[in-house]
């Protein structure tokens, strides 16, 4: 059978080519919904395929949005992705996604190779990206967004969590709710950055609520790795010094689940011998043998508009940062003694 070709999709659905390509790529200039409809039934008899790389070679654009965050092994980056993934697929676009494992190297290997497949846009979740990725970004025509951390390196784009309100609503609730007076914290470990991290963000918001309290902050803070394995490691130390905490502000959710593992194996009751609060509310939270009492946020919004901002064409103004910041709520659990 010959190919079919735009043309013949046209002259089906009684329009032009350019209409055809409009409701194929989704834009950028908006059709009506009689004539799409049309179009989209004149594909489907036709059994039209659009040619992707003869249409990347006329746009020097693809269909493709690249995502490069630290590890999606990490139960919370696995969810940020596949949010990512299909608010991309709602707007007809498809997501390749690299992993840095939290080092500079491989974050610029996926940087580079991401912008040289002409993606459409690129959304990095970075702890701070290099001087040469920020170089690499900043040399390219292509919108790049930043989602969950908003390095010092970089400005432009960003889509955030209002982290440092989070983290006090979590410690408030426990002084107010609970009457706790001693609320030790697990904050990231020692290479993480003193400004723009959401982990950094977490302890900010733990010292206000506990100093607004007028309750000590002095050596109850210790670093541990964001995953639950290397959290684990460090609550088995924590929890079974003589002066152990009594309470725990977690700052991601993997790290309170390896809490809460390091507590049953020492015999540790939760919530009644030791309170857990997480942050991060990943689905597993809920199931955790102790349901978790964390801090939520609206993942699938915050997903829709770092899709929206890395297709925006229009371009920004010179100097300009758009940052689109939502807020954090609290979920309460049982692992608060709620």
């Amino acid at each position: 059978m010959p190919k079919v070709t735009r043309d013949d999709v046209a002259r089906l659905a009684g329009t032009s080519t350019a209409v055809v390509s409009y409701v194929v790529n989704n834009g950028p200039r908006p059709v009506a919904p009689a004539t799409r409809e049309r179009v989209l039934a004149a594909i489907e008899q036709l059994g039209y395929r659009p040619d992707s790389v003869a249409q990347a070679m006329a746009s020097r654009r693809t269909n493709l949005i690249g995502l490069v965050l630290p590890d999606a092994r990490q139960p919370f980056f696995a969810e940020l992705a596949h949010t990512v993934e299909k608010a991309a697929f709602d707007k007809g676009r498809l997501v390749l996604i690299g992993n840095s494992d939290y080092e500079d190297d491989r974050e610029l290997h996926y940087v580079r190779a991401f912008l040289g497949m002409q993606v459409s846009g690129l959304v990095l979740v970075s702890q701070g990206p290099s001087e040469r990725a920020a170089q690499e970004i900043a040399a390219r025509d292509v919108r790049v967004v930043l989602m969950h951390r908003q390095p010092n390196a970089l400005s432009g784009d960003a889509v955030v969590l209002d982290d440092v309100e989070g983290a006090y609503l979590a410690t408030r609730h426990l002084i107010e709710a609970h009457g706790l007076t001693r609320i030790h914290c697990l904050g990231g470990p020692p290479s993480t950055p003193d400004l723009g991290d959401p982990v950094t963000d977490h302890v900010t918001g733990w010292r206000r609520a506990m100093q607004e309290s007028g309750l000590p902050t002095d050596g109850l803070v210790r670093g541990a790795p964001f995953n639950r394995f290397g959290a684990y490691g460090v609550a088995r130390e924590m929890l079974a010094e003589q002066d152990r905490p009594g309470a725990l502000f977690c700052s991601t959710d993997d790290q309170a689940i390896g809490v809460l593992r390091a507590a049953r194996e020492l015999g540790l009751r939760v919530p009644d011998d030791l309170v857990v609060v997480g942050f991060d509310d990943i689905a597993e939270a809920a199931f955790a043998d102790v349901p978790l009492t964390t801090v939520a946020a609206d993942r699938a919004a915050m997903a829709e508009a770092a899709v929206d901002l890395a297709l925006e064409r229009e371009p920004a103004a010179p100097g300009e940062e758009r940052v689109r910041s939502f807020p954090a709520r609290l979920v309460v659990r049982r692992s608060c003694g709620c």
